[in-house]
């Protein structure tokens, strides 16, 4: 009983630093940036600070669901996928009803992956590259596991636990960054080379149906997130500037071999050779989903000279207030 208590009373702590967090962030927003960018603000004056409040109560009550690692996986997973159908439901209110649904007015391409091609091609940084940076140096890898509408579609495609069919360390490291390059390349040609706008378009559009061609007949079939991990511009740039964020995840001394996080891995992070090693793969996205299939305690976050527990709850709670942030203001 008197465990449960104290458990009880860190989720209580925790969901209130959430919180609050939450709501001081969302408040800067609403004070700070105009145009409005919370969308209530837009549709009734005063109600942005209405939806602030709603916020950070949601970021609140999120912790407490997440903060036991049995339903983290899950809960990750569903909030994911409600951040994504909100982001596209207002691409298509803004499309077809209203450009106040439009976080500028203007319609652009909604493919995460082109985040860094796009500052080639314009010739210089933009709110969404800082805003991918910054996420970065705050929460590592969290973009690739709950912050980018477009990757929960790759997550899901990737399927349950199981038999999962990896691609070699040095394989995907060659893809990813030749992709990289080559989107980079394009995009600095068109620029250089004046372009029409209409050809940068068909050529966006095809970086994103090939996107969605990967997670729907590769990721489902070998059963790990290939667009995420293998092809995605953004995610390539995640995976190795997250070691500028202070978070790390490892493995300690308790770890046995036993395989388990192998088969709930879905960013192929924890590959055999990667767990003789003792540590993920530089792909792993710091999601956790790993933590509750391990019943050794082998796997733990780190924050500094934190404890693993009480890194463990910091990123919690980070990341949770940077997803709230995320489904309150991003939009095309």
């Amino acid at each position: 009983m008197e465990k449960d208590s104290h458990l009880e009373k860190a989720a209580i702590r925790g969901a209130v630093w959430t919180m609050l967090f939450t709501g001081g962030l969302l408040s800067v927003v609403q004070v700070m940036v105009g145009p409005p960018l919370l969308l209530a603000e837009r549709l009734l004056p005063g109600g942005g600070w209405v939806q602030v409040v709603l916020a950070a109560l949601f970021s609140g009550w999120l912790y407490t669901q997440m903060f036991e690692r049995a339903g983290r996986a899950v809960w990750r997973r569903r909030i994911w996928l409600l951040f994504s159908v909100v982001f596209f439901l207002q691409l298509l209110l803004g499309i077809y009803a209203d450009s106040v649904f439009l976080m500028s007015g203007k319609l652009h391409f909604p493919i995460p992956g082109l985040i860094p091609a796009g500052v080639f091609y314009r010739g210089g940084m933009s709110f969404m590259p800082f805003l991918f940076l910054i996420t970065i140096l705050l929460s590592g890898g969290a973009w690739c596991s709950q912050l980018c509408y477009f990757g929960v579609w790759d997550n899901l495609a990737a399927g349950k636990s199981g038999k999962r069919q990896g691609i070699k360390p040095a394989a995907r490291a060659r893809i990813r960054w030749t992709v990289l390059v080559l989107f980079i390349f394009v995009a600095a040609g068109l620029r250089l080379f004046d372009i029409p706008a209409i050809y940068a378009t068909v050529i966006a559009a095809f970086a994103g149906i090939a996107g969605v061609g990967i997670i729907v007949f590769v990721s489902h079939r070998r059963n790990i997130a290939v667009h995420c991990s293998s092809y995605c511009p953004a995610g390539t740039l995640v995976s190795y500037l997250k070691y500028v964020s202070p978070w790390r995840f490892r493995m300690n001394d308790r770890c046995v071999r036993c395989m388990a996080c192998v088969r709930v891995c879905r960013y192929d992070a924890l590959p055999k050779e990667s767990v003789l090693k003792g540590r993920p793969a530089v792909n792993c996205t710091l999601c956790g989903d790993c933590l509750a299939a391990c019943r050794h305690g082998a796997l733990e976050y780190r924050f500094g000279r934190l404890s693993p527990l009480a890194a463990e709850r910091l990123w919690l709670g980070t990341t949770l207030v940077l997803f709230t942030c995320f489904l309150s203001i991003a939009r095309v």
